[in-house]
């Protein structure tokens, strides 16, 4: 099971592989942004169940399953109503498994869904692995970094430089609009930025897509 009150995020890839295994893939040193796990439904035989999924690219998924699976067994997830996509078990850790898609899917396509709460609250767009370089400015001081994840709230960059958290800083996407935001955390040779304002959603999916 999930670590109780664990801070848990569905984390989205541009990548065209698989995601690994947790003790193979980069460990967040942060863990201060709560965002939402996203549910699916898991197809097995003529089974349907829930599933938490922790991650997507692609190419395929890692999701929390709640029964067992084998590799090579055959699979299908929803994780948009209606649609499901066919896949096969690639591999099983603990109560994770890693499901390859037969065919591969629109990333930006399945982030411009967010899940509605039956509340009718709509999550913001969860972050997004993105490897990309941007200029940072603090002041009259500015460095050339590469981005690690954003969402519409913000940007996690690889960067040494000390930087003081509440510090006002504006960064500039390549291809995109100074954005400025101020510095949530540092640590681990990474920095949390807050945008100001959240970037539009559209204008997001755009670059995104653009970037890919």
């Amino acid at each position: 099971m999930l670590q109780e009150n664990a801070i848990v995020e569905t984390g989205f890839s541009l990548s065209d592989s698989v995601p690994a295994p947790p003790e193979l893939a980069e460990r967040r040193r942060e863990e201060r942004h709560l965002t939402i796990l996203r549910v699916g439904t898991l197809i097995v035989g003529d089974r349907r169940e829930l599933c938490l999924v922790r991650n997507v690219s692609s190419a395929g998924l890692m999701a929390h399953v709640y029964s067992s699976l084998e590799p090579e067994e055959r699979v299908a997830v929803e994780l948009k109503s209606g649609q499901q996509i066919d896949g096969r078990v690639v591999w099983v850790r603990d109560a994770n498994a890693g499901i390859a898609f037969d065919s591969p899917v629109d990333v930006a396509e399945l982030l411009a869904n967010p899940p509605v709460l039956p509340n009718g609250w709509q999550p913001r767009l969860p972050r997004v692995e993105v490897d990309r370089p941007a200029t940072l400015r603090a002041g009259a001081r500015s460095w050339r970094v590469r981005t690690r994840d954003v969402s519409q709230g913000g940007v996690k960059i690889a960067l040494d430089q000390p930087l003081a958290s509440g510090e006002a800083v504006v960064l500039t996407l390549d291809g995109l609009r100074p954005l400025p935001g101020t510095v949530r955390w540092q640590g681990g040779g990474a920095c949390g930025v807050g945008f100001n304002a959240l970037i539009p959603f559209d204008e997001l999916i755009a670059w995104l897509k653009r970037a890919a």
